[in-house]
């Protein structure tokens, strides 16, 4: 299959982060393609450069040939893009607001009324059709959402957390649509729900502080994507698991190296009875390992009253054994 999206070297530093870290992806034409990652990963952002909406610090993008940067008003007739909050206008009924994006994106008058028909259709709209916007539920709007990125029928399709904030019906419909757009579009998609990437994605890309931590295709052709089976299930979540390892594992040694930095010098120790008092060894980074695998370290801080009597023994857990944020995404796939 050729490749429909190049991504390379992509960067994008803002004053105060740097958000996107040297990216390298490619998609194949009619893939859907998986950005899976926690909440602050550089998901967004990398789908933003990509579709066009922000400019990177380096790096290139390049979609079906054309460049994002030198190249965007190509680049943006080829695609369509539904961000994390659909960009719509509450005052406005659903089939007038499609018309007038449809226009927006370039499409004759003669067009327009097929256009919207087809994506009325496609997006299962049609009952909804003359309902202002801001009367719509949370699932109607992304469909909404979703119709306005299909109005002008391109062949890349990006979509930010399509299934975000959505009931479990709703989340069910969606994936069910995005399923059915796959092998006739290439799709990008981005989330930090493991299950969704097992049901609709043909390729998966770890993303964690703005770097790629894992990429892996799960199904070669797409037309297979529904014929994974539990040992293709069991094989994602074993890498998922193994790049979350490493990272956790190099989250852990960073941790380690900056308490030995903080800890005070030996003569310091030996000279000042106060530095005495909150000094401990600095542990060694595979031990530091060890004790975090096991989990949070628990420790009983007792205090005692003015009388004398001991209270109740308080749980403490240590700073040190907070897992970083892909570790608590972790837990959620």
């Amino acid at each position: 299959m050729s490749e429909q999206i190049v991504v390379r070297g992509l960067r994008k530093q803002f004053p105060n982060i740097l958000a996107v870290a040297g990216v390298d992806l490619t998609v194949a034409a009619g893939e859907v393609f998986g950005l899976l990652g926690p909440n602050g990963a550089g998901k967004t952002t990398t789908m933003r450069i990509i579709t066009g909406f922000m400019p990177a610090t380096s790096g290139t993008v390049r979609v079906e040939g054309f460049d994002v940067f030198e190249q965007s008003s190509e680049v943006r007739r080829r695609m369509g893009y539904l961000p994390e909050n659909p960009p719509l206008y509450n005052d406005m009924s659903v089939a007038p607001y499609l018309r007038f994006v449809a226009r927006l994106k370039g499409l004759g008058r003669r067009e327009v009324g097929e256009a919207l028909e087809r994506v009325l259709a496609t997006c299962g709209l049609d009952s909804v059709r003359d309902r202002l916007l801001g009367h719509l539920s949370k699932g109607y709007r992304q469909r909404v959402g979703l119709a306005q990125a299909l109005i002008h029928d391109p062949p890349v399709l990006v979509l930010d957390e399509p299934t975000i904030g959505l009931d479990p019906r709703q989340i069910r419909d969606i994936r069910a649509l995005v399923r059915t757009l796959g092998g006739k579009r290439t799709i990008v998609l981005s989330t930090h729900i493991l299950s969704e990437v097992m049901e609709v994605c043909d390729k998966v890309v770890i993303i964690n502080d703005g770097r790629v931590a894992l990429a892996q295709v799960l199904v070669a052709p797409p037309h297979d994507r529904h014929d994974r089976g539990v040992e293709g299930e069991a094989l994602l979540r074993q890498l998922v698991l193994e790049a979350l390892g490493l990272l956790l594992v190099a989250a852990l040694l960073e941790d380690a190296r900056a308490d030995q930095e903080l800890e005070p010098r030996r003569e310091d120790v030996a000279r000042d009875p106060e530095v005495a008092l909150h000094h401990r060894e600095p542990l060694d980074p595979v031990e530091a390992l060890t004790q975090d695998q096991q989990g949070p370290a628990l420790a009983e801080d007792v205090h005692r009253t003015s009388d004398g009597a001991r209270r109740q023994p308080q749980r403490v857990i240590h700073a040190r054994s907070v897992a970083p944020p892909v570790i608590q995404t972790a837990v959620r796939l």
